[in-house]
């Protein structure tokens, strides 16, 4: 990182990662052209995991080259006084592979639910859902090998 004054801790970098709904991921596609598409991310340990459907380009590319980096923003802010803004970041760069075990597409799925839409969670509500579409869901994993945090605070 150029800026070392505003290099963060890891475990501020998670707690970034924690608040974000979600990240926007970069992959390559095999041109080797680089393609982002937001995701909705969840934290389990030192994995991200998200949902998508079962086909798709982001899933032809991952097969192709797994290697994914993903950004998140937990705050922005311009400066009134001056040109700058104030800001939270995060960044993680890993390998992705897809979920296939059930027990853990379940989890990752509980833990996505429970950070997006807890209200849902009462009652049989996720039981039902996942009973209803876990079977074309699918469920990514990405092993985080590098995580930096970022921030220009104000002053």
């Amino acid at each position: 990182m150029r800026r070392k004054d505003r290099e963060e801790s890891v475990d501020f970098a998670l707690r970034i990662i924690d608040q974000c709904e979600y990240g926007v991921a970069a992959l390559c596609t095999p041109d080797g052209f680089p393609y982002a598409v937001p995701l909705s991310l969840v934290r389990i340990d030192k994995k991200l995991y998200f949902h998508c459907a079962l086909e798709g380009q982001k899933i032809d590319y991952l097969r192709k080259n797994p290697k994914i980096s993903i950004s998140f923003v937990g705050s922005n802010q311009a400066a009134t006084d001056k040109f700058t803004t104030y800001y939270q970041s995060a960044t993680v760069s890993g390998t992705a592979h897809e979920v296939t075990g059930e027990n853990e597409k379940i989890g990752a799925l509980r833990a996505l639910c429970e950070k997006l839409t807890p209200a849902n969670m009462t009652g049989d509500n996720f039981d039902r859902a996942i009973a209803k579409s876990l079977s074309v869901t699918g469920i990514w994993c990405v092993e985080m090998e590098t995580i930096t945090g970022k921030a220009k605070k104000q002053i």
